[in-house]
């Protein structure tokens, strides 16, 4: 399949490549061995990430105020 680069920089997929991945909305790019590859990733909303971060506060026994003085202990040490 044959794909061309724009006056603006961008590439149109071929729709067959389209059809094998409907749900892609975004791919992730990268380069090596001077080939491009495209990567369908699924973007994760920042909420339902620190669902998940609760969690696994709650699951190890971790109170905010706990999590809160590690960072400022941590940051101390930088200094």
């Amino acid at each position: 399949m044959l794909a061309k680069k724009t006056s603006k920089n961008q590439i149109t997929l071929p729709k067959e490549i389209v059809k094998a991945f409907p749900d892609a909305e975004y791919f992730d790019v990268t380069v090596r061995d001077n080939t491009i590859r495209l990567t369908p990733v699924k973007i994760t909303p920042a909420p339902s990430s620190l669902d998940r971060v609760r969690e696994k506060m709650k699951k190890f026994g971790l109170s905010e105020k706990e999590v809160g003085e590690a960072i400022q202990w941590a940051r101390s040490r930088k200094r």
